[in-house]
């Protein structure tokens, strides 16, 4: 079953369930969703879509930070139920170890000599890890690695 469908029955169920909270939060992936297909015209596929799911985590987080140094925990804590729903879409996160692991075959299959390589390494990458790693902390590994290259 494709992420979408799974989004769409998920949907359905919180309604039927009357959560409205992770219904109006559903609803938010939907339309984004929905607006990228409108506006590049094309299908998402389960990895577009993740995508579409890791940005609007990073948008609860980004939030969330923001509301807690202004002292509105009220909000904080509306975007931390947004962000319980919206991580139960994202695969499973890889280990340090597996992150690493990746990083090294990433360096050892791009012949990467130092630093000025980064760009062909997160490009092998990228495509690879995104939506089961932050990318933040791949692009330090990585960064590590080619320091000892």
């Amino acid at each position: 079953m494709s992420l979408k469908t799974q989004i769409t029955d998920d949907m359905k169920a919180a309604m039927r369930a009357k959560e409205s909270g992770k219904l109006a939060t559903i609803r938010l992936i939907i339309a984004e969703i929905k607006r990228r297909e409108v506006d590049e015209r094309i299908e998402l596929d389960d990895v577009q879509t993740v995508a579409v799911v890791e940005k609007m985590i990073k948008q609860r987080k980004d939030s969330i930070t923001q509301f807690e140094a202004g002292g509105r925990q009220d909000l904080a804590d509306i975007e931390k139920a947004e962000l319980a729903v919206l991580s139960s879409y994202m695969p499973a996160g890889l280990s340090d170890e597996e992150i690493a692991a990746e990083v090294q075959a990433a360096v050892a299959a791009s012949g990467a000599a130092g630093p000025q390589d980064m760009g062909k390494v997160m490009g092998i990458l990228k495509p690879k890890l995104a939506g089961r790693a932050d990318m933040t902390a791949v692009s330090a590994q990585v960064k590590k690695a080619l320091a000892g290259a």
